[in-house]
């Protein structure tokens, strides 16, 4: 059983790597946990079990929000994490294929990745547009083409208003 927990734990590492969302690295934590129970008690199956459940349960619980709230506040240049929570939105990305509505979803290209997508306007967005990111549904883009978005005054980003609807809320 030892082996079986190691091998979890880092496939759950390996994959937490990948995404960045911050469960399945509590979870490698809680695998790689119950094989050092593993090797004291292997014929406590169950105990294991509980071992690997309940410190992916407190990890994702306790550590995961606060871990979160670092990242998305950034670091000494204020910039977020990209893929994690808020680091997505104003990041710009290609559409791979039409996106429209949440009923014609498409696809585009998202830091080196292939995402759902939806456009945050009535109008369909053709394949090949350069968009930015204007709000995360889930594991669904929000999106907006780049020529839709307005240019910024000389008064800075704070000045300027999203396109109606930006922010994936329907009007």
């Amino acid at each position: 059983m030892v082996i079986f927990w190691v091998v979890l734990g880092v496939l759950l590492l390996l994959f937490e790597l990948r995404h960045l969302a911050l469960y399945a690295l509590f979870g490698g934590v809680g695998a790689l946990v119950a094989g050092g129970v593993a090797a004291v008690a292997p014929g406590a199956v169950f105990v294991q079990v509980l071992v690997a459940v309940v410190v992916s349960v407190v990890g994702v619980a306790t550590v995961r929000p606060m871990v979160s709230r670092a990242l998305h506040r950034g670091g000494e240049d204020g910039a977020v994490a990209r893929g994690v929570h808020g680091g997505i939105v104003g990041q710009e990305a290609m559409t791979l294929d039409v996106v429209g509505d949440s009923h014609a979803t498409g696809h585009v290209r998202f830091s080196g990745e292939r995402w759902l997508a939806v456009s945050g306007s009535d109008a369909t967005i053709p394949a090949n547009t350069r968009v930015v990111v204007t709000a995360v549904a889930g594991t669904t883009l929000v999106v907006w083409p780049v020529s839709a978005i307005p240019d910024v005054p000389d008064g800075g980003p704070d000045e300027v208003d999203a396109p109606e609807g930006a922010d994936g809320s329907s009007t």
